[in-house]
């Protein structure tokens, strides 16, 4: 790989909505963008297949590496564990598609990659408007996670260097999300929501992450191309 003087940024992604945009906004902002995604034992796997195809599409990538967990083994959620069944209703509380400890799994190890690159950024397409309610995609948690990022590694400690977490989408509405994707040139054909997309990525049309796909792109007044399951049907 040659160098480059360009800053670095690791960017967990995915192959999602939110985590396309995110990665297209750290090339926007600059970085040579190495993208992190993990198969940590989700029922949606599709997702991954789709980050792949996306890798693929965009020489511009530097690196893409996709890091096995084993979260089915711990159980806990809906989306590692099959007797847990995916919620197709809204919910005032934290749903069951909530995965314990993720983020805060996933940026550590970002973490981790970005001390070896050099990297000055981790990007995370963390959201806290038009999302599910997930703890660990608040502001609070990624300034307390960035705060514990400055004692945890020696770039920090012994050389002074600070890696920024940072979280272009946390602020803005699906539809908003969408509207930048759509002036960075995302092609959202490519991404998976689905939290119970079959093999071929299509959609179920009934989970909360399809329910907020199809409002953002709705309100967005953009064409959805999200290709649904035969008998998907929004619930009113």
């Amino acid at each position: 790989m040659t160098q480059s003087a360009s800053p670095r940024a690791v960017v967990l992604f995915s192959g999602g909505l939110d985590s396309t945009t995110c990665l297209a906004q750290a090339r926007a902002d600059g970085y040579d963008c190495y993208a992190l995604s993990f198969d940590y034992g989700q029922r949606h796997t599709a997702e991954l297949a789709a980050a792949r195809a996306s890798v693929q599409a965009h020489p511009w990538i530097a690196d893409h590496k996709c890091v096995r967990l084993d979260f089915d083994g711990m159980g806990g959620s809906a989306l590692t564990d099959d007797t847990i069944a995916v919620p197709e209703a809204p919910s005032d509380t934290i749903p069951a598609t909530y995965v314990p400890a993720r983020n805060t799994v996933f940026l550590s190890i970002a973490l981790g990659w970005a001390e070896v690159l050099g990297a000055e950024a981790i990007y995370i397409g963390v959201n806290a408007v038009d999302y599910s309610g997930y703890p660990d995609c608040r502001p609070e948690f990624i300034a307390a996670f960035e705060r514990m990022a400055q004692l945890a590694t020696k770039a920090s400690v012994q050389d002074g260097q600070r890696i920024a977490i940072e979280t272009p989408l946390i602020d803005l509405s699906k539809a908003e999300i969408i509207l930048k994707g759509h002036a960075l040139g995302v092609d959202y054909a490519r991404t998976v929501s689905c939290y119970q997309a079959d093999a071929q990525g299509r959609a179920c049309g009934r989970c909360d992450a399809c329910r907020l796909r199809q409002a953002g792109f709705a309100q967005a007044q953009v064409p959805d191309p999200t290709i649904y399951q035969s008998g998907a049907d929004f619930p009113e």
